[in-house]
């Protein structure tokens, strides 16, 4: 008997050790928000056991915090996901457990529409990828492998004053201009170009050291702005070309995936949503669509003299002169480039 109650007594401390020992956290939060809220992040120990401290990261980026849980603010964020991650101290043991949430707009996108100032010719041969106004003159360049062109163009008559290929093997995609450089990105090859403005000659590649993809292209005067087709916009170093970080594009109830051309007018971000006839005004500080610009319009108008390939020879393409206060707008393969006035709904 002795025996017995010895083994159910060892049989029960081993039971009690075990179940003490085993410790099963989990990082507990609002799943969505809004931004200008509070998400608030917990950690739990399913068991009730004592752990000596934990570290919040969200993004990667460690949170100053006290205690078990924290209140992130989501004006430091932006609208987008997040990964949250607790490293917990326990046992002299570390575990590291990963969650995430989702910040929307707080409001809806303003809707646009359009007014047609001018419009003047443009070579139908060119598949426009990426467009740019400077000192009087548009910079274009177009797509396809072996097809793909960087293009000085006369806006009056749409003839092409310079103009050098892309090698063969590249689909080319945006351009921006900065400090008498043209930044040429390409497709799929994660690879971009830069060139003399005056001479177009070759000066250097870079390669995309985070995004997969290349489409629009544009600068704030100290860094380049890229997308990728998703609704990630891209801000890079203009001298060493690294990806430094990003923003997502969000409204008020969804992701806009497929931004493309990119242009910045009066400090905000206006991209192309690709095969759409629409223009997303975009904040570069935190990701919020502000507005969204319907040129269902322009794609009917453009239908009137030409015939367009659906779901190829879309509107693409955002140009902005500063100075004049003139913003212009083509698409693939189109006749004509136009000069256009937005009207707030």
């Amino acid at each position: 008997m002795k025996k017995i109650a010895l083994f159910i007594t060892l049989i029960t401390f081993f039971l009690i050790t075990s179940c003490t020992n085993d410790y099963k956290f989990t990082l507990e939060l609002s799943k969505k928000s809004t931004l200008n809220a509070d998400v608030n992040v917990t950690i739990k120990e399913e068991n009730n056991n004592a752990f000596e401290k934990v570290q919040f990261f969200v993004n990667g980026k460690e949170i100053t915090s006290t205690g078990n849980s924290v209140s992130l603010k989501t004006n430091d964020f932006g609208v987008g996901k997040h990964v949250v991650s607790a490293l917990v101290f326990y046992l002299d043991k570390t575990k590291k457990i990963n969650n995430s949430f989702e910040v929307l707009a707080d409001t809806a996108p303003s809707i646009y529409g359009f007014e047609i100032i001018n419009s003047y010719p443009h070579d139908t041969k060119a598949y426009t990828q990426g467009l740019e106004y400077y000192n009087g003159f548009l910079y274009e360049t177009t797509g396809r492998r072996g097809q793909s062109s960087l293009r000085k163009v006369e806006i009056s008559t749409g003839k092409v004053l310079q103009k050098i290929d892309l090698d063969k093997q590249y689909f080319g995609e945006g351009i921006t201009i900065l400090n008498n450089k043209i930044y040429w990105l390409t497709w799929q090859a994660k690879k971009g170009f830069v060139y003399n403005l005056e001479t177009f000659e070759l000066e250097k590649e870079f390669n995309y050291n985070k995004s997969k993809e290349g489409w629009g292209f544009t600068n704030n005067g100290s860094e380049l702005i890229k997308s990728d087709g998703t609704n990630k916009i891209w801000f890079l170093d203009p001298e060493t070309l690294e990806e430094k970080r990003a923003i997502q594009a969000y409204t008020h109830d969804r992701a806009l995936t497929q931004l493309n051309e990119l242009e910045l007018i009066d400090g905000k971000l206006y991209a192309n949503y690709y095969q759409k006839p629409i223009i997303a005004i975009i904040n570069p500080k935190n990701g919020v669509v502000e507005g969204l610009i319907n040129l269902k319009g322009l794609e009917d108008e453009m239908k009137k003299t030409q015939k367009l390939v659906n779901q190829d020879e879309v509107l693409n393409g955002i140009a902005y002169d500063k100075e004049n206060d003139r913003m212009f707008v083509t698409g693939k393969n189109w006749g004509k480039l136009f000069e256009i006035k937005l009207i707030k709904k």
